[in-house]
């Protein structure tokens, strides 16, 4: 009993009930051989036969039919767990002020929300972007996901991940200005920021670096600097989970040799045992979970 597996009573329960693998397999929608071999497994950690077989079907012997009793009431248990489930979520309701950055907001929380959406009909999601802070202790926003952790305030913070940054490049604009195994920057322009955001990480680096000298393109978006860099227009540094995924940028400098800033969740302390500010964490949870590596 020790080593059951608890998802094995659906398989039995499709074969006690069309008394055939074939039927449980379509029910199921897997393969004949993938039922008989969840049957076999939960024979055996009961330690007991399940079903006499036949040459016309399956048909469960005495403790099969006491096992039958038993599964078809942790069915309905479960059954009436997902309803509650459902109904909860299907109450969640109001409105939830989110701040960000833009970037984060184009390119990683829009694209998801239709699954929340999905889950949570009567819940309102208003997105705040923009590079300035907004004041949470003012209730200016009910959540912060932010790449500064807060100092000081009535305030629940929650590490999310690190986000990583690479330098990238058009693939026609790398051909057209070849590089040195010894100096990858050679002959090569950036896309930088303007004066405005040069406390940035960002601006800072591409300082450091003195890859702010002769730009190809000064802007004041992350935005910008990806349709620029795709345009061929120059290098750009750009978050990971920004680029990764699109084949006509070629990472030039890898996310080890530049840095990485850590992202934070922030809400008022008033608030974190609301069900709607709970259910856009759990969702911004688990947007970032499978972005991963881009968010580590």
């Amino acid at each position: 009993m020790e080593n059951m597996d608890w998802n094995d009573l659906r398989f039995f329960l499709g074969v006690a009930r069309t008394t055939s693998l074939s039927g449980a397999s379509q029910t199921l929608q897997v393969s004949p051989s993938t039922v008989a071999r969840r049957i076999a497994a939960l024979e055996n950690s009961l330690g007991t036969h399940l079903f006499v077989r036949h040459a016309t079907g399956y048909f469960l012997t005495d403790h099969g039919r006491d096992v039958l009793r038993q599964a078809e009431g942790i069915e309905e248990s479960m059954l009436s767990l997902a309803k509650g489930v459902a109904d909860l979520d299907a109450n969640v309701s109001g409105i939830v002020r989110l701040a960000t950055a833009e970037t984060l907001a184009v390119h990683l929380i829009v694209p998801a929300l239709p699954q929340l959406i999905e889950r949570y009909p009567k819940l309102q999601l208003e997105i705040i972007t923009g590079v300035g802070m907004v004041d949470l202790q003012r209730y200016e926003a009910d959540l912060a996901l932010r790449l500064v952790r807060p100092q000081y305030g009535n305030l629940v913070i929650q590490k999310l991940g690190t986000m990583a940054s690479a330098v990238y490049g058009n693939a026609d604009y790398l051909s057209r200005h070849p590089a040195t195994p010894e100096n990858p920057l050679s002959d090569r322009t950036f896309i930088i920021w303007d004066k405005a955001h040069a406390h940035l990480p960002t601006a800072l680096w591409l300082e450091k670096h003195h890859c702010d000298r002769n730009p190809a393109l000064v802007t004041s978006s992350v935005s910008t600097q990806y349709a620029a860099a795709k345009a061929g227009i120059g290098l750009a540094l750009l978050p990971c989970f920004v680029a990764v995924n699109d084949r006509t940028l070629i990472e030039v400098i890898p996310a080890d040799k530049v840095f990485s800033e850590e992202l934070w969740l922030v809400t008022h302390t008033d608030l974190r045992a609301s069900a709607r500010i709970r259910a856009v964490v759990t969702f911004l949870q688990d947007i970032l979970a499978k972005a991963s590596p881009s968010f580590l």
